[in-house]
């Protein structure tokens, strides 16, 4: 079987408190884009192994080995069905690592959805989220795999009515690493939520040209302080006539959307991912 992990762009993304437990609560809309990579799994055809055979190909894969969240994914479900057979795993890397897109925790996600069809283990959804949370924040997310309003972690999702397929989607992402953790100490919240003025949900029922001063990614502002690169690529997408810019996630990942028919001719340096995504 082979499925297709999709990611995923920030529509907006606050931060309003810090949590007991040290994580903080964010608020954001998560919505999934249409730029996957490959993840095909078949039994395992060699008796001598008895778990899962891992192997990877397109973009490199940082860290062991065994922090992967698709091998991750394969031993959570394993602890509860010791039934599941041995298999082989292939992953297709095509989404980049640390842009802020969530690429890995999708793979995650879409490996026990995977597993779960495959061998029959008949898990709804909110069982295969539970098992996501445990791989990251934002992994239940891509157990559903459509616009969602999400709060707490990111796990507490709502389905949202929302669609932007009149628009071009180009995705710009300078290979420069954001330091989550870094990120989140800059915003420097305390257990105080703060106390916003409009909702994330009534701003995008507005006309997308009226994002721009409303829809705002709080790790923006630290991001491009740290690197000036990012300030520079959404002056860039701006004036080649995007009609919202924002930096995704905790970055450095920027996306921009443009009418359908207006999508200009934009160049990048060789280094950068630059992707248009229909």
């Amino acid at each position: 079987m082979i499925v297709f992990p999709t990611c995923k762009i920030n529509l907006g993304l606050r931060v309003p408190s810090k949590r007991q437990d040290g994580y903080h609560n964010i608020e954001t809309i998560f919505y999934p884009i249409q730029l996957t990579d490959a993840l095909e799994v078949i039994r395992q055809t060699d008796p001598t192994q008895q778990t899962i055979t891992f192997s990877f190909s397109g973009l490199p894969i940082s860290g062991k080995e065994d922090d992967n969240l698709c091998i991750k994914a394969y031993y959570l479900l394993k602890e509860n069905f010791p039934e599941l057979p041995p298999i082989e795993a292939h992953l297709h890397k095509i989404i980049p690592m640390g842009a802020g897109l969530g690429g890995g925790s999708s793979d995650g996600a879409f490996m026990l959805r995977m597993l779960n069809d495959l061998f029959s283990l008949q898990l709804p959804d909110e069982k295969l989220c539970g098992y996501a949370l445990k791989l990251g924040s934002d992994c239940p997310f891509f157990i559903y795999n459509s616009p969602c309003y999400a709060e707490g972690r990111g796990e507490l999702l709502e389905p949202i009515s929302l669609s932007l397929k009149n628009y071009k989607l180009a995705l710009v992402y300078p290979a420069l690493h954001v330091s989550t953790a870094k990120a989140f100490s800059e915003l420097n919240r305390n257990s105080a939520p703060i106390e916003y003025s409009d909702s994330l949900k009534d701003i995008i029922r507005l006309p997308v040209v009226e994002w721009k001063d409303k829809l705002v990614n709080e790790f923006e502002a630290p991001a491009m302080n740290q690197y000036p690169e990012i300030a520079e690529i959404k002056s860039t997408l701006y004036d080649a006539g995007a009609l919202y810019v924002s930096m995704t996630g905790s970055g450095s990942t920027v996306y921009a959307l443009f009418e359908k028919s207006a999508m200009p001719d934009l160049k990048f340096p060789n280094s950068y991912f630059f992707r248009i995504v229909e």
